[in-house]
């Protein structure tokens, strides 16, 4: 058994792509999208007519909701694929926006109705601000499910928990490139590998949180940048990964163990933790790497916006 098929034994694998032609290979469950991946895969020959004839469909309309048409017509094309959810991710641009969040949603689910997708196969995706965090909120009492993305701190996954969000994307790699950053010559990539890995180390610690608590959120761990950290996390409920370390995993041969065990974390003896919007806004302001992670995140998922909108403006 290579390592993907003995990985999908303990979690649900996740493909992280817009590129939908990869994904058969690797039979995943879910499916991921954000407008980097979508921006990336737009460029590429087998998918500019996808572009170009949303564009000449709705030319004229406002720019957003063809960039919304846009993702959901990926999207639809993801879910044509797989058996489980696509996720579909709200413009970052309105991530201090709570309303405007909602709306963009509830547009994008609109959006997935007129094509017959059903409500349960979509997860919208928003970054996890307090607005974005409250935003989810709103949303999953009208029975639309979200996946709260750049996602760096427990603070944040505390907060998820408490507004009973669907899902949370842990950035795995993201947080590993910032302390790796931080350490410069330092840094010891093999004493720092796997379970020691700051990046697994979030995401085993927000896992246990929730499992010992009962709290009914699910853990999909995200942007991972090597196989090492993976596997550290067999066991997460859900774990979304690129189409090249996929590809890793289903050729390594290679044991692999569970890592993180819902009946271990029941057994641990851990703090209760609430934050109100200031102590999560103390919080998340304490933890300087989730402050710069989150804010970087942000802006460079609205620069590929920008840029899908130029590549739409141009079509």
């Amino acid at each position: 058994m290579n390592q993907l098929d003995a990985l999908k034994q303990f979690t649900i694998v996740v493909a992280d792509t817009g590129d939908f032609r990869q994904l058969a290979q690797f039979r995943p469950q879910d499916a991921t999208t954000n407008p980097s991946l979508i921006l990336k895969a737009v460029q590429k020959p087998d998918y500019a007519p996808l572009l170009q004839d949303t564009v000449a469909k709705w030319r004229g309309r406002d720019l957003g909701e063809v960039m919304d048409r846009l993702l959901v017509r990926f999207g639809c094309e993801i879910l044509s694929i797989i058996p489980g959810r696509v996720s579909t991710e709200v413009d970052a641009r309105l991530s201090f926006d709570t309303s405007a969040t909602v709306a963009r949603a509830e547009r994008i689910i609109g959006l997935y109705q007129a094509e017959g997708v059903h409500i349960d196969r979509v997860l919208i995706k928003v970054a996890a601000t307090w607005e974005g965090i409250e935003a989810a909120r709103q949303l999953e009492q009208r029975g639309i499910h979200t996946n709260l993305t750049l996602l760096f701190s427990f603070a944040q996954a505390v907060a998820c928990g408490q507004a009973k969000v669907q899902l949370i994307s842990p950035f795995v790699g993201r947080i590993y490139d910032w302390y790796k950053k931080q350490a410069g010559a330092a840094w010891d990539e093999g004493a720092m590998a796997g379970a020691n890995d700051p990046g697994v180390q979030s995401v085993r610690a927000i896992f246990n949180h929730y499992k010992h608590f009962g709290i009914a959120t699910e853990v999909m761990g995200a942007s991972f940048r090597n196989v090492g950290q993976i596997t550290a996390l067999a066991g997460c409920d859900l774990l979304t990964i690129a189409p090249d370390l996929l590809a890793q995993l289903a050729t390594a041969e290679a044991p692999l163990a569970r890592a993180l065990d819902t009946g271990a974390a029941r057994a641990l003896d851990l703090p209760a933790v609430n934050y109100d919007e200031a102590g999560f806004r103390y919080a998340l302001n304490h933890d300087a790497m989730a402050t710069e992670k989150l804010a970087e995140g942000i802006r460079a998922f609205a620069a590929d916006a920008l840029k899908l909108e130029q590549l739409m403006l141009a079509a």
